[in-house]
């Protein structure tokens, strides 16, 4: 039978500490528990002096937020972050610092498990609903790369306007509207209209059931 996964609970409030601790023992042989910790300032020591695979982490303990500290906290352990933050800024922050999950404490201990499972076999891991903020946010970060003038081109190409047809409706020459989109495919790393026309719908510029006036 393979060893059980060592995790380390650094989280400020007993009761949730040690109720992971009881279910673990309970529900979960796979888990062993091999420290807690209540306070932001012992997390360095217990990791150095005690061998584990995982650090679940609270982001807010004792009034100190720990997010600056992940990255040192990566370089020697797997770190799942468990918080009851609901801010995708916060979650984003903990994965660009080393972080390897994230985990709202509102889910169900189903949720935390399969994070910990994908955690130490080496995976990175998120729900899906972040997944989507995430993706979002960065397709509306793209976005802001494109012009007003862009923009609408894209606009117009997702409702299935043709380039003479764009060119009429904004009053520019055909030449121009070919630039400006040659000038969308290498910002978005686009190659065809239908690329424009997926994008154009995932970041809101028209609706999926939209039809041209």
């Amino acid at each position: 039978m393979a060893a059980p996964v060592r995790v380390i609970i650094a989280d400020d409030h007993a009761l949730f500490r040690q109720g992971l601790t009881s279910m673990f023992a309970r529900l979960y042989p796979e888990v062993s528990v091999v420290a807690e910790i209540e306070c932001a300032s012992e997390i360095g020591p217990a990791l150095t002096s005690t061998r584990c695979d995982v650090l679940l982490l609270d982001l807010q303990m004792d009034d100190h937020n720990v997010l600056a500290d992940i990255r040192s906290f990566a370089r020697l352990v797997r770190v799942v972050v468990v918080t009851a933050s609901q801010r995708p800024e916060d979650a984003l922050a903990a994965l660009q610092a080393g972080a390897r999950a994230v985990v709202f404490k509102r889910f169900a201990v189903e949720t935390l498990m399969e994070a910990l499972r994908a955690v130490a076999e080496g995976h990175v891991w998120m729900p899906p609903a972040l997944q989507t903020e995430l993706t979002a946010r960065m397709l509306g970060t793209v976005s802001k790369t494109l012009t007003s003038r862009e923009r609408q081109i894209v606009r117009l190409v997702g409702l299935g306007f043709h380039n003479a047809e764009i060119a009429e409706r904004l009053r520019i020459s055909e030449v121009t509207v070919k630039t400006h989109l040659n000038n969308v495919f290498r910002k978005l790393d686009l190659r065809d209209r239908v690329g424009v026309t997926l994008y154009a719908i995932r970041t809101g510029l028209i609706g999926i059931h939209e039809q041209a006036e």
